[in-house]
């Protein structure tokens, strides 16, 4: 039975709303889910206009209860002239009709939908017992407002006021909860903007501009330097450096000639390529990972909250409770007024105003405790997961590591001038491992002038002329091809190779005059933020597309002691599947594009702020400062809010719970119900506002 992506509902294939949306086919339950599924901002905009009404409605309301009490007490009543006693339109429950009915059908609508939908389902959940106990506070106030003859209940004792703020702060609760989950089907459009929009191709020998959905399989397509590749294919002719990163998570271009594999969406760097398309449209990796992002989204649809768990017993109790009661107060009693009165009492005292708000207040307070040490939290589900976390596992390259390359080791006897020399070599290079050697130089003080004469050896190095002397930086290639023995120097290399870095040799004048290691560094908090995991008991892993030796050596420095190397993109998530096979829970840390379906596919995926918009969009935390620690720190207040609205299901369900048999035998006014839930939500929002003394304390 497929299950609607918006609400988690599982629908009938023959009742459901069936849409196709890029090549898929979705359910929805109602109308609603599928506007929010294909534009969630539009819905979450209707969503906010309806908290607006209903906020304005309560606080107008409040205005005139303070006006009418400032009134009492300076001893005004009435003017004299005002023929207030004749006009019933101006008494203060025709008032409190007028104001609140907007809030109760404007604001209150969402509720009455998600009933009617959940009695269809034949299930009960909050949406039912708010509504059941806002019309019945509201339609009870009707009754006595519109026949005051019936009931021995004055105009004054009405409850409209009741079911106004019940809907209000309700509402304002989901408001947020939307807010914080309307990018759900963000991620794959960002996904999807990566593709370029045209594509040049060879057709009847010339080349032609088509939109890149056109190109077929087989055609030979030309992009050249700083072009997005528009789908995957094999290079037939050229020479480049494709950055890769965004798909691969790698930060140094890789070098494509004839007989390379290229990626769609990636970017060419220097050289123009010419290659033969062999995936397009939705076969391409890029679609593929649109593909695994949905599925696994899918898969891990927002849980049922506890709080409807709760209602699923509690709801159908409270109307057996309130039909018994006035059962009995009519039937064996007698006593229609008071068998009335009883089954408004206890459906009042059991309206959920604070189980409504119960995990919204803790979740405010614990996201903005989040916010301010820079931990966003996107949601509840994140919450209930985090308590049984088990496993991190940390993408490398941008999350682990700086993401860009840096020079960490110059072998030379003259280090400054041979990194001033391969600076000057490297300055007319567009190759970030020449990039970096030009901003050591210049972090350095070192004057970067430019060379005589410049000539880029694709695949190994560069050639110039500085200040009269012949200077190579490249590979080992570069100096063979050019008759330069490197023998003596190749145990220096292998050992810096062992440590993941790339070794650039540096010759003048036909000699090797010393080595500049190039490597992606380890941000400033990865090994803390690891020993601080291992103090909690969580198993911290390594997953990443680079080479083992590479990948190793990064761990060895981080202290991970797993690692899960050579993982293509689209096996990443595959991986995480595996943890998760084995029963543990697992969270993703990750920056990348290629990082989307392992985030969204872990039970909580966990997205660094320097990363890509679909790796934040993906991800159920987002560490905005870009500090590792906070990872710990996000799974600790994650923990601590989970435990806060915990408590406050207990408060809520406290005062509420303990007053239904009161109600039940008479002895419990309705005014006295209303003040009693009213308690009940002071106590939730009272110990939610307790998360504000959370410490974020560094462990190490």
């Amino acid at each position: 039975m497929p299950k609607d992506p918006v609400c988690g509902m599982y629908v009938d294939e023959k009742t459901a709303i069936k849409k196709e949306i890029g090549g898929r086919t979705y359910y929805f339950c109602m109308e609603s889910c599928l506007r929010t599924f294909e534009n969630p901002e539009r819905e979450l905009k209707s969503m906010k206009r309806r908290v607006t009404i209903a906020l304005s409605g309560v606080i107008l309301l409040a205005a005139l209860r303070v006006i009418a009490m400032l009134t009492l007490a300076a001893g005004v009543t009435l003017v004299t002239w005002a023929p207030i006693p004749s006009l019933p339109w101006f008494t203060w429950g025709y008032w409190l009709f007028i104001l609140t009915t907007p809030v109760q059908f404007i604001g209150g609508w969402s509720f009455y939908r998600g009933a009617y939908t959940a009695l269809k389902a034949k299930r009960a959940n909050m949406d039912l017992l708010i509504s059941i106990g806002t019309l019945t506070a509201y339609l009870f106030s009707v009754f006595v407002l519109f026949f005051p003859d019936v009931l021995p209940v004055k105009e004054k004792d009405v409850y409209f006021e009741v079911s106004a703020v019940i809907i209000a702060f309700v509402l304002l609760g989901k408001f947020m909860e939307d807010y914080m989950k309307t990018s759900t089907s963000a991620a794959v459009r960002k996904l999807m903007d990566l593709r370029p929009s045209m594509a040049k191709v060879i057709r009847n020998g010339e080349e032609v501009e088509i939109p890149a959905e056109s190109v077929m399989v087989g055609e030979t397509v030309v992009v050249r330097p700083g072009e997005k590749i528009p789908t995957d294919g094999v290079v037939v002719e050229g020479q480049s450096a494709v950055d890769e990163k965004m798909i691969t998570g790698e930060s140094i271009p890789v070098e494509k000639k004839a007989g390379d594999a290229v990626i769609g969406a990636t970017i060419n760097k220097m050289g123009m390529l010419k290659f033969r398309a062999t995936q397009v449209g939705a076969d391409t990796t890029l679609m593929q990972i649109v593909k695994m992002v949905e599925e696994a989204q899918a898969s891990s649809a927002p849980i049922q909250r506890m709080a409807d768990r709760i209602s699923a017993y509690f709801v159908p109790a409270v109307i057996g409770v309130a039909i018994l009661t006035f059962g009995v107060w009519y039937f064996i009693f007698g006593n229609f007024t008071l068998g009335l009165l009883a089954f408004v009492a206890v459906l009042i005292i059991s309206c959920p105003c604070a189980l409504g708000i119960a995990t919204p207040t803790a979740l405010m307070v614990g996201v903005g405790k989040g916010a301010e040490a820079g931990i966003l939290i996107r949601g509840g589900e994140y919450l209930e997961r985090a308590q049984k976390l088990q496993t991190v596992v940390f993408d490398k390259t941008g999350t682990l590591t700086k993401g860009e390359p840096s020079v960490t080791d110059i072998l030379a006897e003259d280090g400054s001038e041979v990194l001033r020399l391969a600076a000057i070599a490297e300055k007319g290079s567009e190759h970030p491992l020449g990039e970096a050697i030009v901003r050591a130089a210049r972090e350095k003080g070192i004057e970067v002038k430019d060379a005589e004469y410049f000539e880029a050896v694709p695949g190994h190095g560069i050639k110039v002329t500085v200040e009269g002397k012949q200077v190579l930086v490249g590979n080992r290639r570069l100096m063979q091809g050019n008759g330069i023995d490197t023998g003596v120097l190749e145990q220096n290399i292998q050992n810096l190779e062992a440590q993941g870095k790339t070794a650039m040799l540096v010759a003048a004048n036909n000699k090797v005059i010393g080595i500049i290691a190039v490597a992606d560094t380890l941000k400033e908090n990865s090994a803390e933020a690891v020993a601080e995991l291992k103090k909690i008991g969580v198993e911290a892993i390594m997953l990443t597309g680079d080479n083992e030796r590479t990948a190793n050596a990064i761990a060895k420095q981080v202290g991970i002691e797993r690692v899960i190397a050579n993982v293509l993109p689209g096996e990443k998530a595959n991986e995480i599947k595996k943890l998760q096979a084995e029963g543990k829970v697992v969270a993703m840390v990750g920056d990348g594009i290629n990082d989307a379906p392992a985030l969204a596919q872990s039970d909580i995926g966990i997205a660094v702020g320097s990363g890509s918009d679909v790796a934040k969009e993906t991800g159920g935390i987002v560490l905005i400062k870009d500090d590792l620690r906070d990872v710990v720190a996000g799974i600790k207040l994650s923990k601590a809010t989970m435990k806060k609205i915990k408590q406050n299901m207990f408060w809520a369900l406290g005062y509420n719970t303990a007053a239904i048999p009161i109600a039940a035998v008479g002895l419990l006014n309705p005014i006295i119900a209303a003040a009693a839930m009213a308690i009940s939500s002071l106590s939730v929002v009272a110990n939610s506002a307790l998360l504000r003394r959370f410490k974020f304390e560094r462990m190490v």
